[in-house]
């Protein structure tokens, strides 16, 4: 390959070019890259991701774009966006990407709100067979967010970014809070808010959230920072999805609750097992839907409702006990 031509982010700019890739227009801007559309000699789109220039010639952010590529070079599914070239400049690297045309999962929300049962279903569906697929070579994404995912014309869907994905036997790379989170706060498991590595259950619970907030019309929980988000995560429980959109059928929203389990024994072993219940929804049985999730279907303060439902049940048996012997003494005394 020719030497690399050095850019600056002041001369990113539309018509630019950068090696053999002229630039058409900025598409994306990362926790550490920005994201260009481009246009390759043969007239082919292509989408390149360059690092900041703030972290350029940084050995740990050259070597997180050398183990997302590496990464993404392992999958191989139309669900998955698929690299092309990556450049071995220190001073200046970047990936070459494919074009992927539509719109992000963001922007379908930010216009419809809620999606449908059966679109957010079938979307589920997707995302969970891309990510099946992942999960069986040995990788997790670890950021699934609406930003993150692509929408075709045709209502196909497209995972991208695996810039904070690991795949078993890699090194794990160190990584800094508040410069580079690893997750977003509104869509972050409890383990990786504990600072945990995170498995396949991980990506179970993002798609969880994601679910939920197609259906509802919003994330789970909310607040006015990431640390009061993060702390619901972990403490609170799930906001009742039927309350918010009454459509959703019990066994919906019972996966869309097996998705957020706090403990991630609780939840899909993968996102395999949550494929398999997206596609047979209607024949689940309710009963698994309906008891032993007290974790996530109990309201707050559900232990003193149960207090005061005992002592009425008390209260009532005393009192219907007392009406029965006053009218037992009031017959014995007319009897005679």
């Amino acid at each position: 390959m020719a030497e690399v031509v050095l850019v600056t982010a002041s001369e990113m700019q539309p018509g630019a070019k950068l090696d053999q890739f002229t630039l058409i227009e900025a598409i994306g801007h990362g926790a550490y890259s920005d994201v260009y559309l481009a246009q390759d000699p043969t007239g082919q789109r292509v989408v390149l991701k360059c690092p900041h220039e703030s972290i350029m010639g940084d050995v740990a952010t050259f070597d997180r774009f050398r183990r997302e590529l590496d990464i993404a070079r392992h999958l191989h599914h139309p669900g998955i966006q698929r690299p092309i070239e990556f450049t071995e400049n220190r001073s200046r690297p970047y990936m070459v990407m494919q074009y992927v045309e539509g719109e992000t999962l963001r922007a379908v929300l930010s216009r419809e709100k809620k999606l449908s049962v059966e679109k957010a279903v079938d979307f589920g569906q997707q995302l969970a067979s891309a990510m099946a697929y992942a999960h069986s070579q040995g990788v997790v994404h670890r950021d699934l967010k609406p930003e993150n995912v692509l929408v075709t014309p045709d209502g196909r869907l497209v995972v991208t970014d695996f810039g904070v994905a690991f795949m078993a036997g890699a090194r794990r790379l160190t990584w800094r809070w508040f410069s580079t989170a690893l997750g977003t706060p509104d869509y972050m498991s409890p383990e990786q808010i504990q600072g945990k590595r995170g498995d396949a259950r991980t990506d179970v619970y993002a798609i969880g959230v994601m679910l939920y907030e197609m259906l509802a019309g919003r994330v789970p929980w909310e607040g006015d920072n990431a640390l009061s988000v993060m702390s619901q995560h972990i403490n609170a429980p799930v906001p009742p999805i039927h309350e918010l959109n009454p459509a959703v059928p019990p066994p919906i929203d019972g996966i869309v609750r097996k998705c957020l389990r706090r403990a991630p024994d609780e939840r899909y072993e993968d996102a395999t097992s949550l494929k398999a219940d997206l596609e047979g929804w209607r024949d689940l049985p309710l009963g698994q839907f309906i008891f032993g999730d007290e974790e996530t279907i109990s309201p707050p303060g559900n232990s003193d409702l149960k207090l005061v439902l005992l002592v009425f049940a008390i209260s009532a048996a005393f009192l219907t006990g007392s009406i029965f012997l006053i009218l037992l003494v009031y017959v014995i005394n007319h009897a005679h």
